[in-house]
């Protein structure tokens, strides 16, 4: 897909901020820090309209982003960020959980993880949370390009059987450095657009 005019429409915490039209969302979620935002600049190849920062736990809004009046790329803060208090980590759990349970416009939830790493307690969570709001997704393994390229698809293999045992959910990796692998993510996100 090539992107023309994308640009960042709201941040919001409340359902009557979100936008108002009825273009499909395309959702990422995932831990802080993981490339949610860098995940939004390759996609549509710009260098700064997701605001990235080294320092976790900067994204404490949801953030929509419009695709060229096509659709959403919708950034939910990322979760397992521990400098955040208590109170203000329940507050951004409810207004996602309200998001993502109650918006009738998510076409696709795009569930980012750390190809390094097995899942993480908080990982596991967020996925038992994705399946149970029954909404289509897939799954990406990021951050591709820290690995050798022969370990990629061991890797998310991997992955694959920690969370999803079956077998039966999409698994992809991914690597903003690298560029090399937008065309299966694009090609998943058409098929829910």
């Amino acid at each position: 897909m090539i992107v023309k005019n994308p640009k960042f429409e709201i941040s919001a915490v409340r359902p009557n901020q979100y936008p108002s039209n009825d273009l499909p969302e395309i959702v990422l979620v995932g831990k802080s820090n993981v490339g949610k935002s860098s995940f939004i600049n390759t996609m549509i190849n710009r260098k700064k309209l997701a605001r990235t920062s080294s320092e976790p736990g900067k994204t404490r809004q949801i953030n929509f982003y419009n695709i060229d009046e096509t659709f959403y790329f919708v950034d939910l803060p990322g979760y397992g960020y521990s400098k955040m208090s208590k109170t203000e980590q329940e507050k951004v759990g409810q207004f996602i959980e309200q998001y993502l349970f109650k918006s009738p416009k998510i076409a696709l939830i795009i569930f980012l993880i750390d190809i390094r790493h097995n899942p993480t307690d908080n990982d596991k969570l967020m996925y038992n949370y994705v399946m149970s709001s029954s909404q289509p997704f897939i799954i990406l393994a990021n951050k591709a390009d820290k690995i050798a390229p022969t370990k990629v698809l061991d890797s998310v293999s991997s992955i694959q059987k920690i969370l999803n045992p079956l077998g039966d959910n999409i698994f992809l990796p991914f690597s903003s450095e690298k560029k090399i692998y937008c065309d299966a993510v694009w090609n998943e996100i058409e098929k829910y657009l």
